[in-house]
Order: C-alpha cells, then sequence, then structure tokens
C-alpha cells in the first residue's frame, strides 16, 4: 500500500497488516509532496498544520521548497489526523458537515472547538472517541 493510499484508510480498515503499512510509513516518513496532496482534501491551512506538527509555517514553507521528508514523529501525527479525517467524514456522511463539526464549540468536549485537540495525542483520541460515540448514537 502506498503512503498516499495510507492517507486514504479508514480505522475500519486498519487491520492488523494496515497498521504495520501505517507504522512503516511513519518510520519511512511521509514525503511533502504526498502531504499537500492530503492537505488540499482536507479543510486545514498551513497555519493549522503547523499547529497540529508543532513546527513553524517557515519550516513548513521550507519543507515544501525542498520537497522534504517529515520526520517519523510528524509523519505519525499526519497519519493519525487522515485517518480521524476520514473516520469523520464517514461518520457525518460528507466532509462538509465534518468541517463544520471540527470548527463548532462542543458541549461533550468541554465547549472546545474539535479541530483545537488535534496538536495533541490525546486530544486526537478523544476525538476518535467522541466519533465512535457520534457513530453509535451515544450523545452527551
Amino acid at each position: 500500500m502506498s503512503t498516499a493510499e495510507l492517507l486514504n484508510i479508514n480505522y475500519a480498515d486498519a487491520d492488523d497488516r494496515g497498521v504495520l503499512s501505517l507504522i512503516r510509513a511513519a518510520r519511512e516518513g511521509i514525503s511533502f509532496t504526498t502531504f499537500a496532496g492530503f492537505v488540499d482534501k482536507s479543510p486545514f491551512d498551513l497555519a493549522d498544520w503547523s499547529a497540529f506538527l508543532h513546527l513553524s509555517e517557515r519550516t513548513m514553507q521550507r519543507y515544501k521548497k525542498e520537497a522534504r521528508t517529515f520526520d517519523t514523529p510528524q509523519s505519525e501525527k499526519i497519519l493519525e489526523i487522515a485517518l480521524l479525517y476520514n473516520k469523520g467524514t464517514d461518520v457525518f456522511g460528507n466532509a462538509g458537515k465534518f468541517n463544520l463539526w471540527l470548527d463548532s464549540p462542543n458541549l461533550a468536549l468541554g465547549r472546545t472547538a474539535p479541530k483545537s485537540l488535534m496538536d495533541s495525542s490525546f486530544g486526537l483520541s478523544l476525538l476518535k472517541d467522541e466519533l465512535g460515540r457520534i457513530e453509535h448514537g451515544i450523545l452527551a
């Protein structure tokens, strides 16, 4: 499975082989070119990604200019966000509804916009759990 294909994987598809492919892709690093393809389909701009990956916007611009590959921690975060985004679009039925949810203050998340939690692994885990509850009709 190519790295570009991995950015389209969903949690439901991430069996043991899929997870091993994700681990391998994170270790090898996500190229900026592959990353840019996912960025184009996501609602997040460079400032958002800079915050999610804990890299300055200037560093992100340099990665783009030099066609660099992200280190393992950033690659892993990109893959986690891709998994979450794909799950969210499945749960909400389309990207537009999920994007609106990401930007709207959420009572179950302490009146915080879900997008603001995407800069940490704990936040991503919390959002994954919340999407599971929504998917199964268990709303707070």
